[in-house]
């Protein structure tokens, strides 16, 4: 089942038929990036595909784009770095979906990558993806050398340790059985789903020229974005069916994840949604660019059913 931005769900026509086309040209590009599955290693290449093109939101894509367009960069300068996020993206769910990490057997509607070709495989269909994710960005000669190294620095500090998505990954493992703070939970999510999400923001400002007020503004913008992503998926875990999802519903409480909805009960961390929601909106208020589409993408993330 292909997740996708409708009319509805962003609110404007005109940003819906944006949100499409940017969808369609990172597609459009993924394939160009990723070597076919006729390319030796075959296993692997049909693995990263199997994944990479499985029908995603393309959210972190999207909001890179966004962020660009709305400070002036052309997609032509944006577009390779937002394929990066993606690719960075698919190769955290391959490893997370792992039998060691948080065993899960359906991801976007059919077999998690491990299911279809083995763990070792997709172990190594991750590992490719990332390392593909760097070389796009420092071979993309739509951007100067100074720029190219400011997004791969990003990147990284997003995805790896002390703060950034395998940081997360650690702290929700360890905090698996156990009962955490509210606080404690911010923070795992923060690193693990909210550091990458921001990483993408920024990396949009940087590309686009945005001055250090703006990308401040867009930082705290995408904070509150990465908070309130993380929110509703633990909602949508609760509430969803599988069909809708994606995925394995009710995973988190089998696994005794902690949760927003395990710690603070669905209607507060559905009030808890709508709070975060407003603070991403009011960070965009300082800045004199047309935001509406960044907005749009906060409302969308609210109102998700997938």
């Amino acid at each position: 089942m292909r997740a996708s931005f409708e009319i509805h769900d962003v609110g404007r026509v005109g940003l819906g038929e944006r949100f499409a086309r940017y969808r369609e040209m990172v597609d459009a590009r993924l394939d160009k990036l990723v070597p076919a599955e006729t390319v030796s290693p075959r296993s692997v290449h049909g693995a990263i595909r199997w994944s990479l093109f499985a029908g995603g939101k393309r959210f972190r894509p999207l909001l890179l784009l966004s962020v660009g367009e709305s400070f002036g960069a052309s997609e032509e300068k944006l577009l390779d770095a937002a394929c990066a996020l993606e690719m960075i993206h698919t190769y955290s769910l391959i490893h997370d979906d792992l039998p060691s990490m948080d065993d899960d057997e359906l991801r976007r509607g059919r077999p998690t990558c491990h299911v279809k070709f083995g763990e070792a495989t997709a172990i190594l269909a991750g590992d490719a993806l990332q390392t593909l994710a760097f070389q796009t960005i420092a071979e993309d000669e739509n951007l100067s050398g100074q720029v190219r190294a400011r997004i791969i620095a990003e990147v990284a500090r997003a995805s790896g340790v002390p703060a950034g998505m395998v940081a997360g990954q650690a702290y929700d493992l360890a905090a698996e059985s156990r009962d955490v703070t509210g606080e404690e939970l911010e923070k795992i999510h923060r690193y693990k789903t909210g550091a990458l999400i921001t990483a993408s923001a920024r990396a949009g400002a940087i590309i686009a020229g945005a001055n250090r007020e703006e990308i401040n503004a867009i930082s705290r913008y995408a904070e509150r974005l990465g908070l309130l992503f993380q929110i509703t998926d633990d909602l949508l875990d609760v509430t969803a069916t599988a069909e809708a999802l994606g995925k394995t519903p009710g995973k988190d409480a089998r696994s005794s994840k902690a949760t927003y909805p395990a710690l603070y009960g669905l209607e507060a961390a559905r009030k808890l949604a709508h709070d975060v929601h407003e603070e991403a909106c009011a960070a965009l208020r300082p800045i004199e660019k047309d935001t509406a589409s960044l907005r749009s993408l906060a409302d969308f993330i609210l109102n998700r059913r997938a």
